[in-house]
């Protein structure tokens, strides 16, 4: 009888990345994927501890597990990501019996050993299998030098667009982020490692990667002389086969012109930039340790718009951090309405232990009044990203084609705006040329151009 696996992801796309490589390494085992939690040998779950809401769903998750883990003694729990951190997990053991093994963000290498041990299996075996690790625990990377990265069997030929680390954990230490806590220092990923990656993604059929860091536009300045973000895009620019290019989530102190022109000259990097503001009031960002003040985001925001012809810019921003008063909260708002971005993410401030605003700042706005500034946000943002998207009705624009979804193509246009259009050709991984038909705040819908043929599929 085959072994089977469950992963459970909560978070942010590099725990979606940790998640493919948990299962590249799993099925280098011999496992197989399992859709049904309850009927896999092995769970892991893949935590977020960014926001409390994230937190409380993985503990009520474990709860959920604990009467199976009763009833199934050689069931594997595994819980990794944000929720352990790179410290250690004595307290965790004491409160989650019911786990069997605790891996730090980015490390199956944990729970590796422990099913190879159970296995009587050599360890030594884990050396090799940690290659599909990014990390082991002392952070030193361990990718093989020909950057092989087996996508898990259910992705293999099928996944279109693929997230890509390139630098891990912050440094940065703005005070509401536990980031730095959890996933430690700022470290960068070689380029040759990620170039090689990258080759490997597009030989199993990937179209499309988005380079990832907690502050991306930080890549290699830990590194003495190190390449810079704009000349990792040119190398990974190269790489035969690949169509489009993404990075997040930048930082407004570190996007420079030259990483700008970059977007601008190479055709495969896509015209969509990620950076967030978090607030619109200067002493409000001052306490969140952000560096910049609103004038220097506006400006920020001008420079985008001028160097990259049809930017798409998003944004995050939090409501309710301490102190925050409605006369600053109306800056926000007032930030939001006269700069019209193309997306808002946005976030109630929820305090984190070990945070600075955590352990010297009070909670002090109330729920409801959070969740007024959020709706009042979330409202406006709606109003703006019709506007916008509204633009589109009539023009024909491309989109790369991810998955099939409810009977309609769904794909992305270069500036990340969502396309949904019908065919019964199989579009999955091919570009259409679609027009617009209809317009709303979230989505474009659209009609397939004749001259739109895909492409045979290869073996």
């Amino acid at each position: 009888m085959s072994r089977k696996y469950h992963i459970w992801t909560e978070g942010c796309q590099m725990n979606v990345a940790d998640s493919q490589r948990v299962a590249s390494a799993l099925e280098q085992l011999g496992y197989c994927y399992e859709p049904v939690i309850e009927q896999a040998d092995v769970i892991v779950l893949n935590t977020c501890v960014v926001r409390q809401s994230a937190e409380d769903k993985a503990y009520g998750r474990l709860t959920s597990l604990a009467p199976l883990k009763r009833k199934r003694r050689d069931l594997v729990i595994n819980v990794m990501g944000c929720l352990v951190g790179v410290r250690g997990v004595e307290k965790l053991r004491e409160a989650l019996p019911m786990v069997d093994v605790f891996s730090p963000p980015s490390e199956p290498g944990p729970l590796v050993r422990l099913l190879l041990e159970r296995e009587g299996r050599d360890l030594a075996e884990a050396e090799t299998l940690q290659r599909f690790a990014y990390q082991d625990a002392a952070t030193t990377v361990l990718n093989p030098q020909d950057g092989a990265f087996p996508l898990p069997l259910a992705e293999r030929g099928k996944l279109v667009s693929a997230y890509v680390p390139v630098v891990y954990g912050c440094s940065w230490g703005c005070t509401f982020c536990i980031i730095p806590f959890r996933r430690g220092v700022e470290r960068s990923r070689p380029v040759g490692e990620i170039v090689a990656e990258v080759r490997s993604l597009v030989a199993q059929g990937v179209k499309e990667v988005t380079l990832l860091g907690q502050i991306v536009d930080r890549y290699g300045k830990d590194i003495p002389d190190g390449p810079n973000l704009a000349q990792l895009l040119r190398m990974v620019h190269d790489v035969d086969g690949l169509e489009r290019i993404r990075f997040l989530t930048s930082h407004p102190n570190f996007m420079t012109d030259e990483l700008l022109r970059t977007v601008a000259e190479l055709p495969k990097v896509c015209e969509h930039i990620e950076v967030p503001v978090q607030a619109g009031d200067d002493e409000v960002l001052a306490n969140m340790k952000r560096g910049y003040t609103s004038a220097d985001y506006r400006q920020l925001v001008e420079r985008i718009r001028a160097i990259i012809p049809n930017v798409s810019i998003a944004t995050d921003i939090i409501v309710g951090f301490p102190g925050e008063t409605a006369e600053q909260f109306q800056k926000t708002y007032d930030l939001l309405a006269e700069l019209k971005l193309d997306v808002a993410h946005l976030a109630r401030y929820s305090p984190r232990p070990g945070t600075v605003a955590a352990r010297r700042m009070s909670d002090d706005v109330p729920e409801d009044e959070k969740m007024r500034r959020f709706r009042l946000l979330e409202e406006l943002q709606a109003q703006v990203a019709a506007e916008i998207n509204a633009r589109y009705l009539g023009q024909t624009v491309e989109v790369l084609v991810e998955e099939n979804h409810k009977g309609k193509w769904r794909g992305r246009t270069r500036t990340n705006k969502l396309v949904f259009f019908t065919d019964a050709a199989d579009w999955r991984g091919r570009t259409a040329r679609v027009t617009i038909t209809h317009t709303g705040a979230w989505s474009l819908q659209g009609e397939l151009q004749p001259a739109s043929v895909p492409l045979p599929i290869l073996a």
